[in-house]
Formats: structure tokens, sequence, C-alpha cells
């Protein structure tokens, strides 16, 4: 009898942990339609971009303003104000970027993409926060980095969003040809306002070597801020 009542507790509780698992994939397959309804084209905001490549340290902060004529704007480069020159080559940069984009060249952060939600499995699981570990195919990344990414995710319960998902490799991987990635990391952290959401945060620090002779060494940090809402 013993025997049997184990059986039966251990019967309840995997169907117990089968039944939440599924209740919370749930939950994150309808954070990632929020953010794909979020339609970040009609927000305003701040940019400041931070880069270090090889000790080859860069930083600006950028405007996008989507009703404005010239929907980009450079405000700083390297913490001095931008020259005449330097604006315009921005704004033809910005341009080109943008053409890329309506014809569907430019790579767009999707979650469904980077999120294998097939192998989404419990980490923690509290008040506040939910975070769950998984599969990482990052098309942008190449073939050869399948099977060699690992991620995790924090979903904030309040607001009903994934807040941050982290990247790193677990494995040496080449995304392109001469190319060899040894270590990567990458954070991404979003904020809610409303029903919108919108990026926060953006980090990569990432060493390899290229050519097999020149070594990267590159860390870079996007941070957002002063959004509004810009509605057509």
């Amino acid at each position: 009898m013993v025997i049997c009542l184990g059986a039966v507790f251990n019967a309840l509780a995997t169907q117990n942990t089968t039944e939440e698992l599924v209740s919370l994939k749930e939950k994150i397959d309808r954070a990632v339609v929020k953010f794909e309804h979020t339609e970040r084209e009609q927000w305003s905001y701040t940019v400041s971009r931070y880069e270090d490549e090889e000790g080859d340290i860069t930083s600006s902060i950028e405007q996008y303003s989507p009703q404005s004529s010239e929907r980009w704007l450079l405000k700083q480069i390297n913490g001095q104000q931008p020259t005449t020159k330097q604006i315009k080559t921005y704004a033809k940069k910005k341009n080109k970027q943008s053409n890329k984009t309506k014809q569907g060249n430019n790579i767009q952060l999707s979650l469904r993409e980077l999120i294998n939600q097939q192998s989404l499995s419990l980490l923690s699981n509290d008040d506040k926060y939910i975070v769950m570990a998984f599969d990482v195919d990052w098309r942008k990344l190449g073939k050869d980095s399948i099977g060699k990414l690992q991620g995790k995710l924090t979903y904030q319960k309040e607001k009903q969003f994934i807040e941050k998902i982290s990247i790193w490799n677990n494995a040496e991987f080449s995304p392109m040809f001469t190319a060899k990635i040894t270590d990567l990391a990458v954070t991404f952290t979003f904020l809610q306002i409303n029903e919108a959401v919108l990026s926060k945060q953006y980090e990569m620090k990432m060493k390899g070597s290229f050519a097999y002779f020149t070594e990267i060494n590159e860390t870079s940090l996007d941070s957002f801020s002063d959004y509004l809402y810009k509605a057509e």
C-alpha cells in the first residue's frame, strides 16, 4: 500500500509540474505577443551608445522623432557637439538603414525567433518574477551557433511582460568564414509603458578572432530613455 501511495503522489507531482510548465509557457507566449504588438515606430526616444572595440572607444547620443522630417538626429559624439559634416554623414547612414528596413533587409529583434518556447524550463518562481531557461536559435549569428547558445528570461508578474533576456555561448562558434567567437554575452532589458514593451538597454560583450590573426574584443552598450508616444 505504501508503494502504491508513493506512486500516486509521484504521478500527481509530475502532473502538477507539467500543468505548471504549460501555464508558464502560455504566460511567456502572451508576453511575446505583447512585444510584437508594440508600435515602436510611434515612440520618440533618446539612445546613448557606447562601444569599445579593442580599446577604440566611441560614444554618441542620438534622438529618434517619428514625426520629424529627419527622424534621426545626432546630438553628441564622443562627448562633443557634432560638426555639420558629422550630422550629414550620420543622417545619410540612418536613411540608408531605414531604406533597408522598408525592403525587409534589416535584422530586427524577434523574441519569437530568439526564444525557443518549446524548450522553456523553470528556474525559479516567486511573488514578483518567473525565471526560465531556453535554447537559443539566433539566425543572426549563423548556423554554426545552433546548439552552442543558451538563454534565460525574467518575466515580471505585475505588468506581465518579459523584463530581461540574457544569452551566452557554451562553446566556441563561427558566425562567418574565418571568424571565431570564444566568449559571447548579450543582455536585453525592457520596460513597459501602459501596454507598450520598449527597449531599455542592450549590452553585448564578445571575444574571439577574425581572419586568424585579428583579435575580437568588443563591448557595446545602448541605453534608451525619454520615451514619448507620437500618434499619427
